[in-house]
């Protein structure tokens, strides 16, 4: 699918973020109220500053060219595509976005190493607006933009491999659980954090991120407003806080931890043949 095709059809599904704030909310959620109303005056410059974050917190996919990517691109230039191969869809993590250059990089890579059709699928129409829905877009909406993009790209219609950095591993899974239709054959997550987070070790910083972060990162994630206006925490598993997590947290919904047990996602998951989760060696979360 032409990129221009899919930012047109991601303007159309891009819902309304409604940054609004009320005096209840701005006294439970000071932080992330100023940076919503920073968001509405000037969205560029906070999407970079959350961006730098990312990249400085070594959460932004870099892929420089190295010897072993040379070598694989020769050894599969000139081979033909078998027409029972899966196509690869990418999704990207926190702070990083499909049109930054080292996701995008991978992901043609991918293709190439696997002589398939690889894409990432982004979740807002520019690079800004990618970004930012990594922050202050719940999951669930999310993961309804991840999957009309895949809807309506003809090349996906008979399924897709998957694979998922960091976050964007809970948009594959809120996928799967979801809709998995086109399905998902095999989901490699890479840094995932498929059972959730319940600590900050390395947001300590006396930094204006880490101080929204953590206060998310307490009882005031189990809110309303919080689990609408921040994908963060969606996956927020304070496991002194489990009722709380159970009512307010999708994580909690996806993983059918919520009663009555929904159907519906367990089929759903059958149909994906195969999961390969990965942690990285120097990964400390």
């Amino acid at each position: 699918m032409r990129k221009s095709v899919i930012c047109a059809a991601l303007l159309l599904l891009f819902p309304v973020l409604s940054t609004a704030c009320s005096d209840s909310d701005w006294k439970t959620h000071p932080i992330l109220c100023e940076t919503l109303e920073r968001l509405e005056e000037n969205e560029a410059q906070v999407v970079n500053e959350l961006h730098e974050l990312a990249r400085a917190s070594g959460w932004i996919v870099e892929f420089p060219e190295t010897e072993l990517t040379s070598t694989l691109r020769r050894q599969r230039r000139g081979l033909q595509q078998s027409s029972s191969q899966l196509p690869v869809v990418v999704a990207h993590g926190m702070g990083d976005s499909c049109f930054n250059q080292g996701i995008s990089s991978i992901t043609q890579q991918i293709g190439s190493w696997l002589n398939v059709y690889s894409v990432c699928i982004p979740t807002g129409a520019t690079q800004t607006e990618d970004t930012k829905n990594g922050y202050f877009l719940s999951m669930d909406a999310n993961v309804d933009i991840f999957a009309n993009a895949i809807f309506n790209n003809p090349q996906l219609s008979r399924g897709f491999h998957a694979i998922g950095f960091s976050q964007g591993n809970n948009v594959i899974r809120g996928y799967i659980t979801k809709y998995n239709t086109p399905y998902v054959h095999t989901f490699l997550s890479i840094n995932g954090v498929n059972a959730g987070i319940s600590a900050l070790p390395h947001c300590t910083a006396n930094s204006k991120w880490c101080a929204m972060l953590n206060e998310l990162a307490s009882e005031r994630a189990y809110t309303a407003f919080a689990q609408e206006h921040s994908f963060q925490a969606n996956y927020w598993r304070d496991p002194f806080k489990y009722d709380e997590y159970l009512k307010f947290s999708q994580l909690a919904v996806y993983n059918n931890e919520v009663s009555p047990m929904n159907a519906t996602f367990n089929a759903n998951w059958s149909k994906t043949q195969q999961f390969v989760w990965i942690k990285a060696d120097d990964d400390t979360m």
